[in-house]
């Protein structure tokens, strides 16, 4: 009688989230002999570098988000499951939903990214709402329109100018583009909509703690998008950290300002997947992972993307943006690849850099690719280029192309609509509340 050997079972590899990260990783790994499974919260995968401009209309959100599963569709090893995962147990190598369910794993990759940070402060987020998902862009984008709503019907000029004051804080890539994406909404956009109120009075005001908007670029760009901002008639505040806010406005440098609508761009918290690892962390919460992307002492675990902090040799920590989630994305799925040949050895991870980029508005920009730089008109084809080059799909990609062409040169923004069911209550009890 001929004994059969048994099959080998296939490697488990479960990945929490469908961000940048964790779908390049999946995209790597797509034709080996792995059995994949993919979590996330949301059905959907989301391009966060342009989730701003859904908040302040100028995208729809279908431009910049795909349904997962769709993404994944031809993918027939991988497994998709729209849940939240509430713990990891590393004795039994399982991942647990918030439904009790227990997925088992040989290899976990955690890239479950990250929530903004209010220093402490977390009862500021009801009055200052910050922008990492598509609810938080279409909350703002309600809170933006309703505001100027509410002006229309305001009686009282001193209430109408604090429906009419926007303040943005933080100076970062994010609060720079919201600033100057409103300042041209309201001076651009919206000209000739109201009959009560001149849109073009309001005031943008953006707030950052530091010495210089935009720190991560070099003093020259970051005084030009200072400049650039200004020109658009953002008031831009330097040097003095918000130490309060609330229904009213916010106080910072000693000075209180009457605002109704703040947008928080100033800090981020990361996913609790420190806890569940109980791994060190930095104060944001991220895994202070080890240099092959591995949790400390656990190297069937890696983290990546905003939920890790990386190391980049001599140059300070690896930024927390979508290209260098991708990066690790692929260094772990070779990584895997790799283990499963037979290969164990420890495989450091090398970020590189390929610049900085922010757009100011909707004709400006600053681009830094260490190589180059350039800022102004220019900067701004090149921003919106190498944006549209990442965007899934080539009808996304022309959606996009379409509306920002449209947009430079008529100013029309088609995406100003005000979703949620109590968008008109929220105006009225905004309007009429002393």
């Amino acid at each position: 009688m001929t004994t059969q050997t048994p099959a080998t079972p296939q490697h488990r590899l479960v990945i929490v989230g469908g961000g940048f990260g964790g779908l390049e990783t999946v995209n790597y790994l797509r034709n080996t002999d792995i059995a994949i499974t993919l979590i996330d919260q949301r059905n959907h995968h989301l391009f966060q570098p342009l989730l701003y401009q859904v908040a302040t209309s100028t995208l729809a959100t279908s431009e910049i988000a795909w349904p997962i599963r769709h993404l994944l569709r031809k993918y027939k090893k991988v497994k998709t499951l729209l849940g939240t995962v509430e713990s990891v147990d590393t004795a039994a190598r399982t991942v647990v939903t918030a439904d009790g369910e227990a997925i088992p794993y040989d290899t976990l990759v955690l890239a479950t990214g990250a929530r903004h940070a209010y220093f402490g402060h977390d009862d500021w987020e009801p009055y200052a709402p910050g922008l990492k998902t598509l609810e938080d862009a279409t909350t703002i984008r309600r809170r933006i329109l309703t505001a100027f709503e509410a002006a229309e019907r305001e009686p009282d000029p001193g209430r109408r100018g604090e429906y009419l004051t926007f303040v943005i804080i933080g100076g970062g890539p994010t609060g720079v583009e919201v600033a100057g994406t409103i300042a041209d909404l309201a001076r651009d956009t919206l000209k000739g909509d109201f009959r009560v109120i001149d849109p073009a009075t309001a005031r943008v005001i953006l707030i950052e703690g530091g010495p210089r908007v935009l720190s991560a670029f070099s003093e020259d760009m970051s005084a030009y998008a200072k400049q650039a901002l200004e020109k658009l008639g953002v008031t831009v505040h330097l040097g003095n950290p918000v130490t309060e806010c609330h229904a009213d406005g916010v106080e910072f440098g000693g000075q209180s300002l009457r605002a109704k609508t703040i947008i928080w761009a100033a800090g981020v918290q990361a996913s609790p997947a420190a806890k569940w690892l109980n791994a060190p962390a930095d104060r944001a919460g991220r895994v202070m992972v080890n240099a092959d992307l591995t949790a400390p002492g656990h190297p069937e675990i890696f983290v990546i993307g905003d939920t890790a902090t990386v190391a980049n040799g001599g140059k300070g920590m690896v930024p927390g943006i979508a290209p260098a989630a991708k990066q690790q994305g692929v260094h772990i799925a070779k990584t895997i690849k790799a283990r499963l040949a037979g290969d164990q050895r420890p495989r450091p991870f090398t970020y590189r850099h390929a610049g900085d980029l922010a757009t100011i508005g909707k004709r400006a920009a600053v681009t830094d690719f260490g190589w180059i730089k350039l800022k102004g008109y220019m900067a701004w084809w090149l921003w919106g280029l190498a944006h549209i080059y990442f965007l899934i799909g080539l009808r996304n990609r022309l959606a996009v192309a379409l509306s920002w062409l449209w947009i430079s040169i008529t100013g029309a923004r088609s995406a100003r609509l005000i979703t949620q069911k109590d968008a008109a209550e929220e105006v009225g009890v905004r309007s009429h509340t002393p």
